[in-house]
């Protein structure tokens, strides 16, 4: 479960980079790579959160806590993007950063 979590999040990550790239270039990112970006961080999300429910006594907290907070701020982005108003781009590369650092800390976790 905790490897297919990891997957999915890289997978999360490299539409998350197509999104960015766009936005770097000034171009609307498909809405289908913004909805898959979205579906595919939240199901590796949930396996996360399910993995952390069955392994009360040790699971990943630091990596948990970062990806929750990305998700909020994916969240705002994406309801600020339905409403046809751009999120500002210091957001986007926190919401990045913050979910790379929760990705690094899964795979710490993992393989440690």
């Amino acid at each position: 479960m905790l490897y297919l979590s990891i997957a999915l999040f890289a997978l999360a990550a490299v539409l998350g980079l197509i999104i960015l790239v766009s936005w770097l270039q000034k171009k609307n990112a498909s809405r289908a790579v913004i909805y898959s970006h979205g579906i595919v961080a939240a199901a590796a999300l949930v396996l996360v959160v399910f993995f952390s429910i069955q392994n009360s006594e040790n699971f990943p907290r630091l990596s948990l806590t970062l990806f929750i907070v990305s998700a909020l701020a994916g969240f705002y982005m994406f309801f600020r993007d339905l409403n046809n108003k751009m999120s500002p781009i210091v957001l986007a590369f926190v919401h990045a950063l913050v979910a790379v650092a929760g990705f690094i800390s899964l795979l710490v976790f993992a393989l440690a």
